[in-house]
């Protein structure tokens, strides 16, 4: 790809980004833009504006966007409505924020006239994966630069040397080997390698920076009321918030009680094992409301058969298929189901534990006349159960009398 002209670099302004974008400079001698997504990582991002005029970049080719608000409202919900959870455990929160950095790379090299995009993903991980399909489902020609695939920077002491070579500025905080890796955005936190490579090895509490040790929260109980619209949460304690903003009070309240830890080892597209901790305060109280309204919203067989396709829906997205049809087909089918999810759950959160202890829906299919104990004028004759009962019936005792004659 000795022919890049322009490039779009995804950029957080950190020692990695900012020495590859002196190596995209130094080795493909093209023109290097920027993007810095604002995803709720909790950073300050100016930085990385000053930190990329100081590199060269010319301040219209630097991108600074603020896509919290676009984030939830069109990747973190939809995956929330299907109840997403990747190996029964993970909430995707690193693999719903790849489609859209990638979706707005290739929007800027269009607007600039770039003709390739690169990332800072290794060559180990999912997120190469993740940036490189969205990439081509989006831009089919797009030219790709993945460094950590093509140069020879194996260590942080030879990151730190061609940065030092090439008058690169390094905190001092960054010149130490970090004890692990963080990635982090509004929905959650994740931390692998270094100190957390053993799994027998419980984490050390400095990795949890998003949540207090659940034995630490309050002793009283926090009570919250969500309120849901076509299966999006929109209100809590009757307050409507903008999905960013909702987003936002629910980890600050899960942050306090204690919950959303996940220590986890996971099997990678790639093909190996990782061990990473996961912090999601306020997506383990939404998912835990969010089943709750869909509990008296859904009919029976609709919510079995989202359960049904959830592994599926998840594997999409941890493996980078975000922008596939067939995950667009089932996102099609979860949205059907929603059009009704609508109302109120009330939770209790104490010590890292959610759990829902009412829902209301103005759809609601619970009816109590027909679960009462209480006789009641109700659609029910309890003898109509007999035949129900002999009719699932039939097929086992067809067996069992073929299975008797085979004993003899």
């Amino acid at each position: 790809m000795a022919d890049v002209k322009r490039v779009v670099l995804a950029y957080s302004g950190g020692l990695d980004t900012s020495v590859i974008l002196k190596w995209l400079q130094t080795t493909y001698g093209c023109e290097v833009v920027t993007f810095t997504a604002d995803l709720g990582q909790g950073e300050e991002l100016e930085p990385a504006r000053k930190k990329a005029e100081l590199l060269g970049i010319k301040p219209e080719h630097i991108f600074i966007e603020d896509v919290r608000e676009e984030f939830v409202r069109d990747y973190v919900f939809p995956m929330f409505r299907a109840n997403a959870l990747y190996e029964g455990l993970y909430l995707l929160g690193t693999s719903i924020a790849r489609p859209l950095i990638a979706k707005k790379q290739i929007e800027i090299a269009r607007k600039v006239g770039g003709d390739a995009v690169s990332h800072g993903a290794t060559g180990k991980g999912n997120d190469q994966v993740r940036f490189e399909l969205s990439y081509y489902a989006l831009e089919p020609e797009i030219k790709i630069i993945a460094p950590w695939r093509e140069w020879d920077l194996r260590s942080r002491e030879q990151l730190i040397a061609f940065a030092e070579a090439h008058q690169i500025p390094i905190a001092k905080d960054k010149r130490g080997e970090a004890p692990f890796s963080v990635d982090a955005n509004l929905l959650h936190s994740s931390s692998e390698g270094k100190v957390l490579e053993d799994p027998s090895v419980e984490a050390p509490e400095m990795v949890y920076m998003r949540t207090i040790a659940p034995e630490d929260a309050p002793d009283k109980a926090t009570y919250i009321t969500v309120g849901f619209e076509k299966g999006d949460a929109v209100s809590i304690d009757g307050e409507a918030l903008s999905p960013a903003g909702l987003l936002t009070r629910l980890n600050a309240l899960g942050k306090e009680n204690g919950i959303g830890r996940l220590d986890l080892v996971e099997n990678r597209f790639v093909g190996m094992k990782s061990r990473g901790v996961y912090e999601t305060p306020g997506g383990t109280i939404l998912i835990k409301a969010h089943r709750g309204i869909e509990s008296i919203t859904l009919d029976r067989g609709a919510a079995h058969l989202k359960d049904e396709i959830m592994p599926r829906y998840a594997e999409l997205i941890y493996n980078g298929f975000w922008f596939s049809p067939e995950r667009e087909m089932l996102q099609a089918l979860i949205d059907k189901s929603q059009e009704l999810v609508t109302g109120e759950v009330r939770l209790k959160l104490y010590k890292g534990n959610v759990e829902v202890v009412g829902r209301s829906s103005p759809y609601s299919l619970y009816n109590q006349d027909l679960v009462t104990f209480e006789e009641g004028a109700v659609a029910y004759d309890h003898r109509d159960a007999a035949g129900f009962i002999k009719l699932n019936a039939l097929r086992l005792r067809t067996l069992g009398a073929r299975d008797r004659k085979i004993r003899g």
